[in-house]
Protein backbone atom coordinates (compact mmCIF):
# COMPACT_ATOMS: atom_id res chain seq x y z
CA UNK A 1 0.00 0.00 0.00
CA UNK A 2 3.05 2.53 0.80
CA UNK A 3 4.36 1.70 -2.82
CA UNK A 4 1.31 2.27 -4.28
CA UNK A 5 0.82 5.54 -2.77
CA UNK A 6 4.12 6.56 -3.01
CA UNK A 7 4.75 5.85 -6.83
CA UNK A 8 1.20 7.92 -7.41
CA UNK A 9 2.42 10.60 -5.46
CA UNK A 10 5.40 11.04 -7.70
CA UNK A 11 3.64 10.47 -10.94
CA UNK A 12 0.64 13.46 -9.62
CA UNK A 13 3.76 15.78 -8.67
CA UNK A 14 5.62 15.07 -12.13
CA UNK A 15 2.29 15.80 -14.06
CA UNK A 16 2.06 19.16 -12.06
CA UNK A 17 5.04 20.07 -13.08
CA UNK A 18 4.45 19.06 -16.98
CA UNK A 19 1.37 21.14 -16.79
CA UNK A 20 3.28 24.05 -15.55
CA UNK A 21 5.62 23.69 -18.32
CA UNK A 22 2.86 23.59 -21.13
CA UNK A 23 1.31 26.85 -19.65
CA UNK A 24 4.30 28.50 -19.56
CA UNK A 25 5.07 27.51 -23.25
CA UNK A 26 1.36 28.46 -24.61
CA UNK A 27 1.89 31.85 -26.65
CA UNK A 28 0.16 34.72 -25.16
CA UNK A 29 -3.74 35.68 -25.93
CA UNK A 30 -3.57 39.24 -27.45
CA UNK A 31 -5.57 42.18 -26.42
CA UNK A 32 -5.59 44.86 -28.73
CA UNK A 33 -2.19 44.58 -30.46
CA UNK A 34 -1.08 43.47 -26.73
CA UNK A 35 -0.04 40.09 -24.54
CA UNK A 36 -2.61 40.06 -22.30
CA UNK A 37 -2.21 39.13 -18.65
CA UNK A 38 -3.36 35.69 -17.87
CA UNK A 39 -1.25 34.40 -15.05
CA UNK A 40 -3.57 34.45 -11.40
CA UNK A 41 -1.53 34.85 -8.18
CA UNK A 42 -4.24 35.41 -6.04
CA UNK A 43 -6.43 31.97 -5.78
CA UNK A 44 -4.82 28.95 -4.42
CA UNK A 45 -4.80 27.25 -7.29
CA UNK A 46 -2.52 29.58 -8.79
CA UNK A 47 -0.20 28.51 -5.58
CA UNK A 48 -0.23 25.40 -6.41
CA UNK A 49 1.09 26.04 -10.10
CA UNK A 50 3.83 28.48 -9.11
CA UNK A 51 5.29 26.12 -6.85
CA UNK A 52 8.81 24.83 -6.25
CA UNK A 53 9.74 20.93 -7.32
CA UNK A 54 12.54 19.36 -6.69
CA UNK A 55 14.36 15.85 -6.34
CA UNK A 56 17.52 13.74 -5.23
CA UNK A 57 18.79 10.65 -5.84
CA UNK A 58 21.46 8.56 -3.82
CA UNK A 59 23.76 6.06 -3.93
CA UNK A 60 25.93 5.04 -1.27
CA UNK A 61 28.39 2.10 -0.35
CA UNK A 62 29.54 1.26 3.09
CA UNK A 63 31.83 -0.82 4.00
CA UNK A 64 33.77 -1.84 7.69
CA UNK A 65 36.86 -3.66 8.41
CA UNK A 66 37.24 -5.48 11.05
CA UNK A 67 40.36 -6.85 12.78
CA UNK A 68 40.98 -10.82 11.25
CA UNK A 69 39.03 -13.04 12.51
CA UNK A 70 35.73 -11.25 13.14
CA UNK A 71 33.38 -10.46 10.35
CA UNK A 72 33.52 -7.91 7.61
CA UNK A 73 30.31 -6.20 6.19
CA UNK A 74 29.42 -4.37 3.25
CA UNK A 75 26.51 -2.86 1.28
CA UNK A 76 25.48 -0.58 -1.40
CA UNK A 77 22.20 1.38 -1.30
CA UNK A 78 20.56 3.49 -3.97
CA UNK A 79 17.49 5.56 -3.65
CA UNK A 80 15.57 8.55 -4.73
CA UNK A 81 12.82 10.70 -3.75
CA UNK A 82 10.86 14.03 -4.94
CA UNK A 83 9.69 17.09 -2.76
CA UNK A 84 6.89 19.99 -3.55
CA UNK A 85 6.74 23.28 -1.92
CA UNK A 86 3.26 25.52 -3.08
CA UNK A 87 4.09 29.31 -3.50
CA UNK A 88 2.79 31.23 -0.15
CA UNK A 89 -1.31 32.04 -0.10
CA UNK A 90 -1.88 34.52 2.28
CA UNK A 91 1.28 33.42 4.00
CA UNK A 92 0.39 29.91 3.93
CA UNK A 93 2.20 27.15 1.99
CA UNK A 94 2.13 23.23 1.81
CA UNK A 95 5.27 20.87 1.47
CA UNK A 96 5.25 17.03 0.90
CA UNK A 97 8.00 14.94 0.00
CA UNK A 98 9.07 11.18 -0.29
CA UNK A 99 11.97 9.05 -0.50
CA UNK A 100 12.55 5.26 -1.58
CA UNK A 101 15.68 3.28 -0.91
CA UNK A 102 17.05 -0.13 -2.38
CA UNK A 103 19.63 -2.54 -1.07
CA UNK A 104 21.55 -3.16 -4.36
CA UNK A 105 24.13 -5.99 -2.90
CA UNK A 106 25.51 -6.70 0.28
CA UNK A 107 26.79 -8.64 2.81
CA UNK A 108 24.39 -10.93 5.18
CA UNK A 109 23.21 -7.83 7.63
CA UNK A 110 20.91 -10.40 9.81
CA UNK A 111 23.90 -12.62 9.94
CA UNK A 112 25.73 -11.96 13.50
CA UNK A 113 29.25 -11.89 14.06
CA UNK A 114 29.98 -15.60 15.03
CA UNK A 115 32.98 -14.85 18.14
CA UNK A 116 30.39 -11.98 19.47
CA UNK A 117 27.34 -12.60 18.41
CA UNK A 118 26.80 -8.95 17.67
CA UNK A 119 25.26 -7.66 13.92
CA UNK A 120 26.44 -4.90 11.69
CA UNK A 121 26.58 -1.48 13.28
CA UNK A 122 26.12 0.89 10.56
CA UNK A 123 25.52 -0.98 7.23
CA UNK A 124 21.97 -2.11 8.48
CA UNK A 125 21.14 1.96 8.87
CA UNK A 126 21.14 2.63 5.31
CA UNK A 127 17.78 0.57 5.35
CA UNK A 128 15.90 -0.61 8.42
CA UNK A 129 17.11 -1.12 11.38
CA UNK A 130 14.21 -3.53 13.06
CA UNK A 131 14.53 -5.42 9.54
CA UNK A 132 17.68 -6.15 7.98
CA UNK A 133 16.18 -8.43 5.17
CA UNK A 134 14.02 -5.61 4.09
CA UNK A 135 15.61 -4.95 0.67
CA UNK A 136 12.51 -3.84 -1.15
CA UNK A 137 9.78 -2.04 1.38
CA UNK A 138 12.08 0.89 2.28
CA UNK A 139 10.31 4.01 1.71
CA UNK A 140 8.69 6.83 3.96
CA UNK A 141 6.40 10.07 3.10
CA UNK A 142 9.51 12.64 4.67
CA UNK A 143 7.99 15.79 4.75
CA UNK A 144 3.57 16.52 5.22
CA UNK A 145 3.33 20.04 6.13
CA UNK A 146 1.83 23.41 6.52
CA UNK A 147 3.21 26.58 7.00
CA UNK A 148 2.02 30.15 7.78
CA UNK A 149 4.52 32.80 7.31
CA UNK A 150 4.03 36.66 8.77
CA UNK A 151 6.78 39.61 8.07
CA UNK A 152 9.79 37.71 10.09
CA UNK A 153 8.21 35.06 11.63
CA UNK A 154 6.80 31.39 10.81
CA UNK A 155 4.96 28.18 12.36
CA UNK A 156 4.97 25.03 10.64
CA UNK A 157 2.80 21.92 11.66
CA UNK A 158 3.62 18.27 10.36
CA UNK A 159 5.87 16.00 9.45
CA UNK A 160 9.20 17.68 8.75
CA UNK A 161 13.14 17.65 9.00
CA UNK A 162 14.54 20.23 11.31
CA UNK A 163 18.16 20.82 12.43
CA UNK A 164 18.87 21.36 16.50
CA UNK A 165 21.80 20.36 18.22
CA UNK A 166 19.95 17.70 19.88
CA UNK A 167 17.36 16.37 17.69
CA UNK A 168 18.93 16.73 14.19
CA UNK A 169 19.09 15.11 10.27
CA UNK A 170 22.08 13.27 11.49
CA UNK A 171 22.53 12.73 7.73
CA UNK A 172 25.05 10.44 7.56
CA UNK A 173 22.68 7.29 5.78
CA UNK A 174 20.98 6.92 3.08
CA UNK A 175 17.73 8.94 4.55
CA UNK A 176 17.88 11.33 7.74
CA UNK A 177 15.33 11.88 10.78
CA UNK A 178 12.39 13.28 10.56
CA UNK A 179 10.18 14.74 13.15
CA UNK A 180 6.56 15.64 13.55
CA UNK A 181 4.58 18.29 15.30
CA UNK A 182 5.06 22.05 15.71
CA UNK A 183 7.76 23.70 14.92
CA UNK A 184 8.21 28.12 14.73
CA UNK A 185 10.51 30.47 13.98
CA UNK A 186 10.57 34.58 14.74
CA UNK A 187 13.48 37.05 14.32
CA UNK A 188 11.00 40.03 15.16
CA UNK A 189 13.66 41.51 17.40
CA UNK A 190 16.44 42.72 15.82
CA UNK A 191 19.52 40.19 16.22
CA UNK A 192 17.58 38.15 17.90
CA UNK A 193 16.60 34.82 16.94
CA UNK A 194 13.75 32.33 18.50
CA UNK A 195 12.85 28.87 18.12
CA UNK A 196 11.03 26.04 19.49
CA UNK A 197 8.01 23.75 19.19
CA UNK A 198 6.55 20.47 20.30
CA UNK A 199 7.14 17.39 18.69
CA UNK A 200 5.16 14.53 19.34
CA UNK A 201 6.37 11.90 16.66
CA UNK A 202 10.23 11.10 15.15
CA UNK A 203 10.87 8.70 11.92
CA UNK A 204 14.80 8.35 12.86
CA UNK A 205 16.99 7.56 9.99
CA UNK A 206 17.27 3.94 8.88
CA UNK A 207 14.12 2.84 9.89
CA UNK A 208 10.62 3.20 7.71
CA UNK A 209 7.80 3.46 10.79
CA UNK A 210 6.84 7.19 12.77
CA UNK A 211 7.17 6.53 16.60
CA UNK A 212 5.47 8.37 19.56
CA UNK A 213 8.33 10.00 21.23
CA UNK A 214 7.86 7.45 23.77
CA UNK A 215 8.47 4.60 21.34
CA UNK A 216 11.15 6.35 19.80
CA UNK A 217 13.58 5.77 22.71
CA UNK A 218 15.34 2.57 22.12
CA UNK A 219 14.60 1.38 18.47
CA UNK A 220 18.22 1.44 18.03
CA UNK A 221 20.70 -0.86 20.81
CA UNK A 222 19.93 0.43 24.33
CA UNK A 223 23.50 -0.28 25.54
CA UNK A 224 23.30 -1.48 29.54
CA UNK A 225 21.92 -0.37 32.68
CA UNK A 226 24.12 1.65 35.56
CA UNK A 227 24.62 -2.64 37.23
CA UNK A 228 25.65 -3.89 33.98
CA UNK A 229 22.37 -6.23 32.85
CA UNK A 230 20.79 -5.16 29.00
CA UNK A 231 18.45 -2.10 29.29
CA UNK A 232 15.06 -2.71 29.01
CA UNK A 233 13.23 1.02 28.36
CA UNK A 234 12.41 0.22 24.52
CA UNK A 235 8.77 0.68 24.33
CA UNK A 236 8.12 1.19 28.20
CA UNK A 237 8.76 4.52 28.58
CA UNK A 238 6.16 7.28 29.18
CA UNK A 239 6.27 10.73 27.76
CA UNK A 240 4.03 13.01 25.77
CA UNK A 241 6.71 14.83 23.61
CA UNK A 242 8.99 16.58 24.02
CA UNK A 243 9.26 20.65 24.50
CA UNK A 244 12.56 22.55 22.57
CA UNK A 245 13.08 26.05 22.75
CA UNK A 246 16.52 28.17 21.37
CA UNK A 247 17.05 31.42 21.31
CA UNK A 248 20.27 33.10 19.25
CA UNK A 249 21.35 36.96 20.30
CA UNK A 250 24.46 38.99 18.24
CA UNK A 251 25.61 41.12 21.04
CA UNK A 252 27.77 42.42 18.45
CA UNK A 253 29.29 41.70 14.97
CA UNK A 254 32.28 39.62 16.88
CA UNK A 255 29.95 37.20 19.40
CA UNK A 256 26.97 35.37 19.76
CA UNK A 257 24.86 33.88 22.59
CA UNK A 258 22.82 30.45 21.90
CA UNK A 259 20.79 28.56 24.55
CA UNK A 260 18.46 25.89 24.42
CA UNK A 261 16.64 23.92 26.58
CA UNK A 262 15.25 20.61 25.60
CA UNK A 263 12.34 19.31 28.08
CA UNK A 264 11.45 15.57 27.34
CA UNK A 265 8.10 15.02 29.90
CA UNK A 266 8.61 12.32 32.49
CA UNK A 267 11.89 11.68 31.30
CA UNK A 268 14.63 14.01 31.60
CA UNK A 269 15.70 17.96 30.71
CA UNK A 270 18.57 19.48 29.14
CA UNK A 271 20.06 22.99 29.03
CA UNK A 272 22.72 24.09 27.04
CA UNK A 273 24.66 27.90 26.81
CA UNK A 274 27.09 28.35 23.64
CA UNK A 275 29.08 31.59 22.96
CA UNK A 276 30.71 31.95 20.06
CA UNK A 277 33.40 34.52 18.77
CA UNK A 278 35.18 35.56 15.38
CA UNK A 279 37.51 38.08 15.10
CA UNK A 280 38.28 39.59 11.32
CA UNK A 281 42.14 39.72 10.56
CA UNK A 282 43.77 40.90 7.52
CA UNK A 283 43.87 39.16 3.94
CA UNK A 284 40.17 37.76 4.74
CA UNK A 285 41.25 35.56 7.40
CA UNK A 286 39.72 35.29 11.11
CA UNK A 287 40.18 33.37 13.83
CA UNK A 288 37.25 32.18 16.36
CA UNK A 289 36.62 30.35 19.28
CA UNK A 290 33.60 28.83 21.33
CA UNK A 291 32.70 27.26 24.46
CA UNK A 292 30.03 25.58 25.69
CA UNK A 293 27.65 23.85 28.65
CA UNK A 294 25.43 21.23 28.88
CA UNK A 295 23.58 20.14 32.08
CA UNK A 296 20.68 17.14 32.12
CA UNK A 297 18.88 16.45 34.70
CA UNK A 298 16.15 13.21 35.49
CA UNK A 299 12.83 14.11 35.18
CA UNK A 300 10.25 12.00 37.96
CA UNK A 301 12.10 8.67 37.51
CA UNK A 302 13.65 9.17 34.01
CA UNK A 303 10.49 7.36 32.39
CA UNK A 304 9.32 4.32 34.31
CA UNK A 305 8.99 3.85 37.82
CA UNK A 306 10.82 -0.18 37.29
CA UNK A 307 14.70 1.18 37.45
CA UNK A 308 15.83 -1.51 34.96
CA UNK A 309 13.07 0.18 32.16
CA UNK A 310 14.00 3.76 33.17
CA UNK A 311 15.97 5.49 30.50
CA UNK A 312 18.02 8.29 32.92
CA UNK A 313 18.67 6.82 36.11
CA UNK A 314 16.14 8.36 38.96
CA UNK A 315 18.07 11.33 40.35
CA UNK A 316 20.66 11.35 38.16
CA UNK A 317 22.05 14.06 36.40
CA UNK A 318 25.04 14.33 34.02
CA UNK A 319 27.30 18.02 32.99
CA UNK A 320 29.32 18.43 29.80
CA UNK A 321 31.22 21.50 29.05
CA UNK A 322 34.06 22.06 25.82
CA UNK A 323 36.01 24.89 23.88
CA UNK A 324 37.63 25.36 20.86
CA UNK A 325 39.55 27.53 18.79
CA UNK A 326 40.99 28.04 15.42
CA UNK A 327 41.73 30.22 12.59
CA UNK A 328 40.48 29.97 8.97
CA UNK A 329 40.33 32.36 5.32
CA UNK A 330 39.04 31.38 1.93
CA UNK A 331 40.81 28.16 1.53
CA UNK A 332 42.00 27.05 5.11
CA UNK A 333 40.42 25.62 8.38
CA UNK A 334 42.23 24.56 10.97
CA UNK A 335 40.88 24.17 14.53
CA UNK A 336 41.82 22.44 17.96
CA UNK A 337 38.31 21.31 20.02
CA UNK A 338 37.94 19.70 23.64
CA UNK A 339 35.19 17.90 25.45
CA UNK A 340 35.20 17.10 28.91
CA UNK A 341 31.76 15.01 30.16
CA UNK A 342 31.73 14.52 33.48
CA UNK A 343 31.90 11.71 36.23
CA UNK A 344 28.33 12.98 37.62
CA UNK A 345 26.93 10.81 35.51
CA UNK A 346 26.05 9.79 31.81
CA UNK A 347 25.52 11.95 28.91
CA UNK A 348 22.00 10.61 27.43
CA UNK A 349 20.74 11.90 24.07
CA UNK A 350 18.49 9.42 22.35
CA UNK A 351 20.66 8.37 19.45
CA UNK A 352 17.37 8.17 17.69
CA UNK A 353 16.87 11.67 17.60
CA UNK A 354 20.14 13.08 16.06
CA UNK A 355 24.10 13.13 16.83
CA UNK A 356 25.33 15.61 19.58
CA UNK A 357 26.46 19.69 19.59
CA UNK A 358 30.16 18.49 20.99
CA UNK A 359 32.85 20.48 19.37
CA UNK A 360 35.07 17.14 19.53
CA UNK A 361 32.25 14.94 17.64
CA UNK A 362 33.32 13.12 14.71
CA UNK A 363 30.87 10.95 12.16
CA UNK A 364 30.91 7.36 12.59
CA UNK A 365 31.37 8.03 16.52
CA UNK A 366 29.69 9.07 19.32
CA UNK A 367 30.27 9.75 23.53
CA UNK A 368 26.69 9.78 24.07
CA UNK A 369 26.43 7.65 26.68
CA UNK A 370 29.19 8.20 28.48
CA UNK A 371 30.65 9.45 32.01
CA UNK A 372 34.42 11.15 33.14
CA UNK A 373 35.46 11.88 29.54
CA UNK A 374 38.02 14.04 27.81
CA UNK A 375 37.81 14.41 24.27
CA UNK A 376 40.43 16.03 22.31
CA UNK A 377 40.35 16.70 18.56
CA UNK A 378 42.12 18.42 15.85
CA UNK A 379 40.81 19.20 12.41
CA UNK A 380 41.96 20.89 9.13
CA UNK A 381 40.19 21.50 6.07
CA UNK A 382 41.53 22.64 2.58
CA UNK A 383 39.13 23.75 -0.13
CA UNK A 384 39.98 24.46 -3.42
CA UNK A 385 36.62 26.31 -5.29
CA UNK A 386 38.58 26.43 -8.87
CA UNK A 387 38.48 22.72 -9.02
CA UNK A 388 35.20 22.25 -6.59
CA UNK A 389 37.00 20.14 -4.37
CA UNK A 390 36.95 20.31 -0.47
CA UNK A 391 38.91 18.30 1.73
CA UNK A 392 39.04 17.41 5.49
CA UNK A 393 41.38 15.77 7.78
CA UNK A 394 40.88 15.33 11.42
CA UNK A 395 42.02 13.14 14.75
CA UNK A 396 41.36 12.46 17.95
CA UNK A 397 41.90 10.93 21.24
CA UNK A 398 38.80 9.76 22.99
CA UNK A 399 40.02 9.05 26.82
CA UNK A 400 36.11 6.94 28.02
CA UNK A 401 36.01 4.78 31.61
CA UNK A 402 36.44 1.57 31.93
CA UNK A 403 34.31 -0.90 29.52
CA UNK A 404 33.47 -2.80 32.67
CA UNK A 405 32.32 0.92 34.59
CA UNK A 406 28.81 0.53 33.47
CA UNK A 407 27.70 3.41 36.02
CA UNK A 408 29.39 5.58 33.09
CA UNK A 409 30.12 3.48 29.71
CA UNK A 410 26.75 2.48 28.23
CA UNK A 411 27.66 0.47 25.26
CA UNK A 412 31.52 -1.17 26.22
CA UNK A 413 32.93 0.86 24.16
CA UNK A 414 36.82 1.57 25.56
CA UNK A 415 39.14 4.64 24.66
CA UNK A 416 39.98 5.16 21.08
CA UNK A 417 41.51 6.95 18.55
CA UNK A 418 39.91 8.37 15.46
CA UNK A 419 41.04 9.44 12.14
CA UNK A 420 38.78 10.85 9.63
CA UNK A 421 39.76 11.70 6.03
CA UNK A 422 36.92 13.36 3.59
CA UNK A 423 37.08 14.12 0.07
CA UNK A 424 33.95 16.08 -2.14
CA UNK A 425 34.17 16.93 -5.42
CA UNK A 426 31.65 18.80 -7.60
CA UNK A 427 30.68 17.41 -10.94
CA UNK A 428 30.11 20.82 -13.23
CA UNK A 429 28.91 21.23 -17.19
CA UNK A 430 26.83 18.26 -18.28
CA UNK A 431 26.92 16.36 -14.85
CA UNK A 432 26.14 19.63 -12.51
CA UNK A 433 24.44 18.70 -9.38
CA UNK A 434 26.25 15.60 -9.30
CA UNK A 435 28.23 15.89 -6.20
CA UNK A 436 30.87 12.82 -4.90
CA UNK A 437 31.92 12.25 -1.08
CA UNK A 438 34.94 9.73 0.25
CA UNK A 439 34.93 9.68 3.87
CA UNK A 440 37.49 6.90 5.28
CA UNK A 441 37.42 6.05 9.35
CA UNK A 442 40.22 4.92 11.36
CA UNK A 443 40.05 3.57 14.30
CA UNK A 444 42.41 2.50 17.15
CA UNK A 445 41.92 0.69 20.16
CA UNK A 446 43.54 3.09 23.39
CA UNK A 447 41.65 0.96 26.62
CA UNK A 448 42.21 -2.24 28.30
CA UNK A 449 39.37 -4.88 26.15
CA UNK A 450 39.83 -8.07 28.58
CA UNK A 451 41.00 -9.83 26.05
CA UNK A 452 36.77 -10.01 24.94
CA UNK A 453 36.16 -9.16 21.04
CA UNK A 454 32.69 -7.68 21.82
CA UNK A 455 34.69 -4.43 23.39
CA UNK A 456 36.66 -4.33 20.07
CA UNK A 457 33.96 -5.99 16.88
CA UNK A 458 32.86 -2.51 14.83
CA UNK A 459 34.17 -0.56 17.90
CA UNK A 460 37.62 0.22 17.58
CA UNK A 461 40.90 -1.59 15.32
CA UNK A 462 38.57 -1.15 12.76
CA UNK A 463 38.36 0.76 9.07
CA UNK A 464 34.89 2.15 7.78
CA UNK A 465 34.64 3.17 4.00
CA UNK A 466 32.10 5.31 2.60
CA UNK A 467 31.50 6.20 -0.85
CA UNK A 468 28.50 8.22 -1.53
CA UNK A 469 26.89 9.67 -4.83
CA UNK A 470 24.45 12.61 -4.40
CA UNK A 471 22.55 14.09 -7.52
CA UNK A 472 20.29 16.97 -6.74
CA UNK A 473 17.72 18.62 -9.28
Amino acid sequence: MKRIFLVTFMLLLMNMVKAQHQEINEKPLMYKGKPEQTEDTTSLLSAFKRGDFNGHFRYFFMSTQNQKGLTDYYANAVGGGIRYETAKFHGFQFAVSGFYTFNIGSSNLGKADTTTGQLSRYEIALFDVEDPYNKKDIDRLEEFYIKYSHKKSSIVYGRQLLNTPFINLQDGRMRPTGVEGFWFETNEIKKVKVEGGWLYALSPRGTTKWYDVDESIGVYSGGVNIDGTKSQYNNTLQSKGVFLVGAHVELNKNITLHGWNVFTENIFNTSMLQTDFSFPLKNNSSIFAAAQFIRQDAINKGGNDVAAKTYFENGGKAVTFGTKAGWKNKQWEASINYNRITAHGRYLMPREWGREPFFTFMPRERNEGFGDVHAIMGKVNYNIPKIRIKTSLSGGYFKLPDVKNYRLNKYGVPSYTQVNADVRYAFNKVLKGLEAQLLIVGKLNSGETYSNKKFEFNKVNMVLYNFVLNYHF
